[in-house]
């Protein structure tokens, strides 16, 4: 019975596992991990996306934007500690993404955002959207939604 309990268990792990590498995509040289949102209130008009990349390949990508099925458009912007102020500021030609290096986009620090908001975004949902890379292209991803004060992707996965 014991065995049948570990196995059981063992079992339970690998899907848990699998289910926190579902939100991973790749294109080309580039690996999109574990895109993520936070809730929104009732009206809100903008939100921060957020994710990593990995370019594994010998050449840098730009990340250049994208769409969303839940926003009227998606930005790329910067968080910077100036003179002891945060500021925020668009990135109009994109963040270019080295090759060998692991760019994350976070809170506080570079980030998508998701602007002119047709619906409020719920805890637990999904989303679509489309990031535009220079050369990758085009690439389909889905954001999951996670709780307003969120400070990372879904418990469990690992960066």
């Amino acid at each position: 019975m014991n065995a049948l309990i570990r196995m059981s268990a063992a079992l339970a792990f690998s899907f848990a596992g699998f289910s926190a590498l579902a939100n991973d995509y790749t294109a080309g040289p580039l690996k999109l991990e574990q895109p993520w949102t936070r809730a929104t209130p009732a009206g809100a008009k903008i939100a921060g996306g957020y994710l990593a990349v990995t370019n594994s390949g010998s050449t840098p990508d730009r990340l250049l934007g994208g769409t969303s099925e839940v926003s009227g458009k998606v930005e790329i912007h910067e968080m910077a500690m100036k003179e002891g102020v945060m500021t925020m500021r668009g990135l109009p030609e994109g963040l270019e993404i080295k090759p060998g290096e692991k760019t994350e986009l976070k809170p506080g620090s570079y980030h998508l955002m998701l602007m002119d908001l047709k619906r409020q975004l719920k805890e637990g949902e999904s989303i679509k959207a489309t990031l535009n890379f220079e050369k990758a292209g085009p690439v389909a991803v889905e954001f999951s939604v996670q709780s307003v004060g969120a400070r990372t992707p879904a418990a469990g996965h690992k960066h």
